[in-house]
This record gives structure tokens, C-alpha cells and sequence, in this order.
């Protein structure tokens, strides 16, 4: 009797563990593939959009960055409108077919990345399905910034030399690649690389940091689950704005190193790069020159970017569910 009573409950446990290892793991597994793939896919089109919204505004900033000319508004609006009757209103745009090479990929993984990053330190501080805390949440950020900028460097390298040069200069990307490579090295590709990653931490780390924290403040005020497309978009430019000045210096820095072969320049380290531009120009009309510009620019690009990530992410969910339905 007792050798039957063990029997039995040994049975009844290879029934119930069984079934899991086959049906359950799978559906798991393919369930966080689709979670990654519409990450990728609403990372790839949030980037699309927000820099090609700004995509005149962007070129104009890079223009100041890389030369000694004293930044206003209005030279700004005189920039723009000589590029404009001498070049073409398209010209305005020179350079995004290689910001959209860049960005498409660059946030995607960024995107991507930060999911995976949140989940991973949900699961490491036990916050698996909560809202991370202020530290995790501003680490998360920064990893995936990190990540992005990494992977993609060249490509922004290439995307900042069309900007500053004629059209004669380059015809296309892989005519910037070839020429590079022939005349500077291969290593050129690589030059601002640092400044890249020191200035990713705290913009990437303090974008999403100040997204996440705003949309939570927002939730435990109002009692709504999500904030709405005009309240994100607020939250994105907020966002951005802390972001982006809090890294500005390092991203002048960044485009004179990157563009120093073409402008009759050579900065050897991010140290010497600043002393000089401090030296020429100053420190507030040197390092944070075209700040301004990146008040307006800035805040737009990044709200219309994390509020397009968050709607396809909705709208592919809601999608996927509906056809699940379905079958």
C-alpha cells in the first residue's frame, strides 16, 4: 500500500512537469522573439522619423560645430537660406540618405537594447515587471546608447563628412568609405570615437532616464496606465533637452575630430581638441556652439522619436493580439 501511494505521486509528477518542457518553453521563446523583432522594427522607424524632421536644422548645427564662424540665430536662418538658393531645397537634406543608414540601424539596436537592458536589471535588482529605479533606469539608458553607438561609429562618421562638403566633394556613402580609406586609413573611421562613447553615457543615460521617469510620475498622478501622444511627445522633448546639453561639449568635440581631414584640422585627443577650440573661440562660443539650435532641434527629434517608438509598439501589439484572436 505504501510502495503504491509513492507510485502513484511519482507518476502524477512526470505527468505535470512534462507537458511544460514541451509546449510551454517554445511559445515563451517565440513570444520574446516577436518582442525583440517589433523593438527593432519601432526603433528603426522612431529614428526615420524624428531625423528627418530636423534633418535641415541638424545639418546647419554641424556646419557651425566643425567651423570658427560665431554662432546666432540669425546666421543660422542666413545658412539656411543661402544653402537654399545656391544648392536647392533638397540640399537642405544632403547627407540624411547616410543619417538614415546610420540611424535606422543605430536606433534600432539602441531601442532593442534598452528593452533587453531594463528587462535583464528588472530581473538582477527584482523588479521583473515594475518600473526600475532611478539608478537601473538611468544604466539602462546609457548601456543601450553605448551598445548603438558601437556598433554603428562609422556610419556617423560618414553622415558628418557629407554634411560639411560640397556634393562634389562626395558622390554617395560608399564613395565617402572609399576615400576615406584611401587617403586617411581605415583608422580615420574610428577618429571621435571616444568623445562618442563619453558623450552616449550621460545623453542616452539622462534621455531615457527622464522619458521613463516622467511617464511613471505621470501614471501614479493621474492614475492612467499610458500618457497620451501629446504628452509623450512633451516628456520626449524634455527629455531631450536635459540629454542633450548635459553631453554638448562632447559632441562638438566629437564633430571636429570627425571632420578635422576635410577642414584643414588636426585634433590628435579630445583634450587637445578642446584647449584649441578653447583657445580660438572660447568656452561657452566654442563648446557649446549651436546649443541653441540644439534646444529647438533637439527636444523635437527626441519627442517625435520616443513617442513613434512607444504608438508602433502599441499598434504592432494590438495587431499581433488581433491575429491571435483570429486564429
Amino acid at each position: 500500500m505504501g510502495n503504491g501511494v509513492r507510485e502513484g505521486q511519482v507518476d502524477f509528477k512526470r505527468q505535470d512537469v512534462e507537458p511544460v518542457t514541451s509546449t510551454h518553453l517554445p511559445s515563451d521563446d517565440n513570444q520574446e522573439k516577436k518582442k525583440v523583432l517589433n523593438s527593432l522594427m519601432s526603433g528603426a522607424l522612431a529614428g526615420a522619423v524624428a531625423k528627418t524632421a530636423v534633418a535641415p536644422l541638424d545639418r546647419t548645427k554641424i556646419m557651425f560645430q566643425v567651423s570658427s564662424k560665431r554662432f546666432s540665430a540669425k546666421e543660422a536662418y542666413r545658412l539656411i537660406y543661402r544653402t537654399y538658393l545656391n544648392e536647392g531645397f533638397w540640399s537642405l537634406w544632403r547627407g540624411n540618405s547616410a543619417t538614415m543608414v546610420r540611424v535606422i540601424p543605430y536606433a534600432a539596436i539602441q531601442f532593442c537594447a534598452h528593452e533587453e537592458y531594463k528587462q535583464l536589471l528588472g530581473s538582477y535588482y527584482g523588479f521583473q515587471g515594475k518600473a526600475l529605479t532611478p539608478f537601473p533606469r538611468f544604466i539602462a539608458g546609457s548601456l543601450a546608447g553605448t551598445t548603438a553607438a558601437m556598433l554603428t561609429y562609422p556610419l556617423d562618421m560618414v553622415r558628418a563628412r557629407m554634411a560639411v562638403t560640397p556634393k562634389e566633394m562626395y558622390s554617395n556613402i560608399v564613395h565617402v568609405f572609399i576615400r576615406i580609406s584611401r587617403e586617411e586609413g581605415l583608422k580615420t573611421l574610428y577618429r571621435g570615437f571616444t568623445p562618442t562613447i563619453l558623450g552616449v553615457i550621460p545623453y542616452a543615460g539622462l534621455s531615457f532616464f527622464t522619458y521613463e521617469t516622467l511617464k511613471k510620475l505621470h501614471a501614479d498622478h493621474s492614475g492612467k496606465l499610458q500618457p497620451s501622444p501629446p504628452e509623450r511627445l512633451l516628456f520626449g522633448a524634455c527629455a531631450g533637452l536635459i540629454g542633450q546639453s548635459a553631453s554638448y561639449p562632447l559632441d562638438v568635440v566629437r564633430r571636429r575630430m570627425q571632420t578635422a581631414g576635410v577642414m584643414g584640422h588636426t585634433y590628435s585627443s579630445i583634450l587637445l581638441t578642446m584647449q584649441e577650440i578653447i583657445r580660438e573661440e572660447g568656452l561657452i562660443r566654442g563648446l557649446y556652439k549651436g546649443l541653441s539650435m540644439n534646444w529647438v532641434k533637439g527636444p523635437i527629434a527626441v519627442g517625435i522619436s520616443f513617442t513613434t517608438f512607444d504608438l508602433t509598439q502599441i499598434l504592432l501589439r494590438k495587431l499581433q493580439h488581433s491575429t491571435n484572436v483570429e486564429r
